[in-house]
């Protein structure tokens, strides 16, 4: 078990998270400290359902088992240092980690859904050009508990503001950090996400973010039902590569292969490719030729275009609204199917490609980004 490493002052590290278990783990647990399989499901739904923390507060537990529970284990979800609202409703966390790193989760209410988008590491290690977590560093993945802590967290803050009648109904894993890079804690959260006894989403409604790790796509694929999205950015390997690192490990011609493999695999579901548009860079018209070209290959799948967001230190622009109008009519025209992402909390730097939380980088990239910053050299990461 990776417990988290986001404890409250008065917890001891002898102590285990139950936010660290899924179903079948909290069973387990339950058996090795004398207890019955069932009372581990008794305690999920409080949990999840209740969002309860406390267990003197779980009141068809028995006296003695909420006793031994407050000696061996606690309910530990991250603390929050910070928390934003923007003008459009968006709402920002930046939830406490250890030595000083936080990360940050986003809530995007709409007339009919509510999407939070949640991280998976502290920092990322992929350094993507445009991201601005990328330029932050890495220092480590989150456990089960700091990931599904997220959702509990914005869960029972949502649950507290009923007048605006807001709740999760999706979430995302497209948060700071790439999810298959942390596949076992980010996997058994999503587990907690989609079971009944958890938030009780539908595999449509739980969407994994990756760049492209080719061989944990195909382990994903096998072991969890949700959707997938795939970072694109770009249709040709020179660009992609030069956007999204990842891509000189896994060309396109292998992730594309990949997603063809999880479509034949899921035949009633659709995976969405992101690209995000930015000026004189990827948003030109053989850019979307290109992109309807390989396109070509997954007719049943989606593009949503992402205008870029900008952050400090970065060389890349938003695209004009004429040249994201005519490629999105340019894919349109093919027969490709295309949104276009509003993009929102930009206010706020909630919107996508934005959140940078506080990362104690191990890579030195962000120490980079602040030298050139100070020397005030406009260049990316």
């Amino acid at each position: 078990m990776n417990q988290a490493a986001f404890t409250s002052s008065d917890q001891t590290t002898s102590k285990v998270n139950l936010l660290d278990f899924d179903r079948q783990g909290l069973r387990d647990f339950f058996t090795q400290i004398g207890e019955k399989p069932y009372r581990a499901e008794q305690v999920m739904k409080w949990i999840y359902h209740d969002l309860q923390d406390d267990f003197e507060n779980m009141t068809d537990v028995g006296k003695a088992l909420r006793a031994k529970l407050n000696e061996v284990c606690y309910i530990g979800a991250p603390k929050t240092v910070l928390d934003k609202a923007a003008n459009d409703g968006t709402h920002k966390w930046l939830l406490g980690m250890d030595q000083g790193n936080a990360v940050e989760t986003v809530y995007i209410p709409e007339p009919t859904r509510g999407t939070l988008c949640v991280s998976s590491q502290i920092g990322c290690a992929l350094n993507c050009q445009f991201c601005s977590t990328g330029a932050q560093g890495f220092n480590r993945n989150l456990s089960t508990a700091e990931i599904i802590g997220q959702v509990w967290v914005a869960a029972k803050y949502l649950g507290n503001v009923t007048h605006q009648n807001r709740r999760i109904t999706n979430v995302v894993m497209m948060g700071m950090g790439e999810p298959l890079a942390n596949f076992e804690n980010v996997v058994r959260a999503m587990k907690l996400m989609r079971d009944d006894l958890g938030f009780g989403l539908a595999a449509k409604r739980v969407t994994l973010s990756t760049a492209g790790m080719v061989p944990l796509i195909d382990q994903l694929s096998d072991t969890i039902d949700v959707s997938l999205a795939v970072s694109l950015h770009a249709a040709n390997d020179d660009l992609r590569t030069e956007l999204v690192p990842l891509n000189k490990r896994y060309p396109i011609a292998e992730l594309i292969a990949a997603c063809q493999r999880w479509v034949a695999r899921k035949p009633r579901t659709s995976i969405t490719f992101e690209y995000t548009l930015m000026k004189g860079v990827n948003d030109q018209p053989e850019h979307a030729r290109q992109l309807i070209k390989l396109m070509r290959k997954l007719p049943t799948c989606k593009v949503n275009l992402i205008p870029f967001n900008p952050f400090p230190g970065t060389r890349f622009e938003r695209s004009g609204a004429d040249a994201i109008r005519d490629f999105q009519t340019q894919l349109l025209s093919a027969g490709v199917l295309t949104m276009l992402r509003r993009t929102r909390g930009d206010d706020i730097d909630a919107a996508c490609g934005q959140l940078a939380g506080q990362v104690t980088d191990r890579t030195r990239r962000s120490a980079d980004l602040r030298k050139r910053q100070d020397e005030g050299v406009q260049h990316a990461v």
